[in-house]
C-alpha cells in the first residue's frame, strides 16, 4: 500500500499521487520522514526542500521548495499546504543565483529577518534544481 500524497499551493496542485514515502522539514523539529502507517501528524512547515519517493519503477523522486506551510498526516494520507511551492523543474536557476548573490550580500551589513528568509528560500530553490549542494551537507536526500 503507497501514501496518498498531495502537494498544493495556492494557485495549483504541484503533485498528486501515489508515493512511497514523504520527507519534509518541519518548524523547530528537524526533517521527518512518512511511510505508510505513519500516526497522525500535523506540523508547520520551514523554508525547506520536500521530497516525495514514487513507488519502485515510477521514476525520480519529486523534489519542490517549499516556502513554510503545513503537512497533515492521517490514514495514509500526506497533505502539503504551502504558501509558496516550486517543483524543481520549474525553478529558474539563475534567478535564484542572482537572489542568493543580492541576499548574501545584504546580509552581510543587514541582519533583518526578511534577508534571512530570502537567503533561505534562495539556498532551498538553488538545492532543490541542483544548482547548490545542500545546505548544511547533510540530511535525507
Amino acid at each position: 500500500m503507497a501514501l496518498q500524497v498531495e502537494l498544493v499551493s495556492p494557485e495549483r496542485i504541484l503533485y498528486s499521487g501515489e508515493a512511497d514515502m514523504v520527507v519534509c522539514r518541519t518548524e523547530g523539529g528537524g526533517e521527518i520522514a512518512f511511510l505508510t502507517g505513519h500516526a497522525p501528524f500535523l506540523g508547520a512547515l520551514t523554508i525547506a526542500q520536500v521530497k516525495v519517493v514514487l513507488p519502485e519503477g515510477r521514476g525520480q523522486p519529486q523534489l519542490a521548495a517549499v516556502h513554510g506551510g503545513f503537512v497533515e498526516v492521517r490514514d495514509n494520507r500526506v497533505i502539503i499546504l504551502s504558501d509558496v511551492a516550486e517543483l524543481a523543474a520549474e525553478i529558474d536557476v539563475e534567478r535564484a543565483r542572482r537572489s542568493l548573490a543580492e541576499a548574501e550580500r545584504q546580509i552581510t551589513t543587514v541582519h533583518d529577518v526578511e534577508v534571512e528568509a530570502r537567503l533561505r528560500r534562495a539556498h532551498v530553490r538553488l538545492e532543490v534544481a541542483g544548482g547548490l549542494s545542500p545546505v548544511g551537507g547533510g540530511g535525507a536526500h
